[in-house]
């Protein structure tokens, strides 16, 4: 793999752990982190009270490609919908409260990151 595929790996790993560390803080239960099944992952899988959460981890070096806060689509939300569901349908927790956060990581030049919250950042998407 190249640098520029290294850098955002360190980049995602980096913001993955700056978000954790930043939910914590505010609380929040870390129940996994990078849930993996076949229809793809979710960064980070949290209780917030008796509320499950389903956060998607959003990191930038540069506003280039705009925000973080603005890089979960439609398709992405859809997705992430669908592996929700399956994880609520695999660990038997119907009827559990649950929504979806966006934590948006902007790597400041000085390294330092700024982390932002998006709580109920959408609802769920039917249309697969």
């Amino acid at each position: 793999m190249g640098s520029v595929g290294e850098e955002r790996l360190r980049t995602g790993k980096g913001g993955e752990d700056a978000a954790v560390d930043h939910l914590v803080g505010l609380g929040y239960r870390i129940v996994e982190r990078n849930y993996r099944c076949s229809l793809g992952e979710i960064d980070i899988i949290a209780r917030d009270g008796e509320i499950l959460v389903f956060v998607e981890v959003k990191s930038r070096r540069s506003g280039r490609y705009g925000g973080p806060r603005f890089a979960v689509g439609t398709k992405k939300q859809q997705k992430l919908s669908l592996l929700a569901q399956f994880y609520l349908k695999q660990k038997r927790l119907y009827g559990s409260r649950a929504r979806f956060d966006v934590v948006a990581v902007t790597v400041m030049s000085d390294g330092e990151n700024r982390v932002e919250i998006i709580k109920n950042a959408f609802d769920l998407c039917y249309g697969w």
